[in-house]
């Protein structure tokens, strides 16, 4: 999507499949630039979980909003009933995970091959089916915006457990386009901020007006000028109209 410099222009336009590929291909296209001698069984930034795991984990998240818009008549009271299983105490819950043996090459590709999942899901399904999820049952714009969220946010993770997590900058209209759909207290509470001209916390670099920023705030990963480090947060996946 062109950056139209407007930003409440870019924050009410939808959040779309192609969104879903291109969050997908930037983030495949940052881990696939780790050296050769990283460690993926290194804790993937501020998670319990290493680096191979949290891209399984992304993967499978990617893969299961793509099942919950798969069913003619999607449950609107329960996840579909896959079996979900730990490899580990304290490891990711998943359906699908990566054969080891096809190393970093497989398990990237397994990424990719559950984000086009979603993307096909969201483009073919109409506007007006919904399905479950825990934090509200979702429209297919939702389940997109989530798994943007989810791709944004753990390959940040995942990144900078890598050390390479300086090679990481998503575009910031997709960042503020998935924060107006699934986070309106955030971006109500920050744009009050910004207009307010809050004064800018000299421990911190992060800006109220950068989305990326105030992405990563929002969901426990940075800080904020004049906000305290969230260590609970959400995001709502029920349509603006809905709620």
């Amino acid at each position: 999507m062109p950056d139209t410099g407007d930003p409440a222009a870019l924050e009410s336009a939808p959040v779309t499949a192609e969104d879903v590929t291109t969050a997908v291909r930037l983030a495949v296209a940052v881990l696939r630039k780790a050296p050769d001698d990283a460690d993926w069984s290194g804790k993937a930034g501020g998670l319990e979980w290493d680096c191979w795991e949290t891209v399984e984990h992304l993967a499978d998240d990617l893969f299961a909003y793509a099942a919950q818009l798969g069913p003619e008549r999607p449950p609107l009271d329960r996840e579909v009933p896959f079996l979900w299983y730990r490899r580990r105490d304290g490891g990711p819950s998943n359906v699908t995970f990566a054969d080891r043996e096809a190393g970093v090459a497989g398990l990237l590709q397994i990424l990719e091959s559950c984000g086009a999942l979603l993307a096909a899901m969201v483009a073919t399904t109409p506007a007006t089916v919904r399905a479950h999820h825990g934090y509200g049952v979702s429209d297919p714009e939702g389940f997109a915006a989530m798994g943007i969220v989810e791709t944004l946010v753990h390959t940040y993770d995942i990144a900078g457990g890598l050390g390479i997590g300086h090679l990481w900058a998503p575009p910031a209209d997709l960042c503020a386009r998935v924060l107006d759909r699934l986070f309106p207290d955030v971006t109500a509470d920050v744009t009050a901020d910004v207009t307010a001209d809050v004064t800018a916390d000299v421990t911190s670099d992060a800006r109220p007006d950068d989305p990326w920023d105030v992405l990563l705030w929002a969901t426990g990963r940075g800080t904020l000028p004049g906000r305290p480090r969230r260590t609970t947060w959400r995001w709502y996946g029920v349509p603006a109209g809905e709620r």
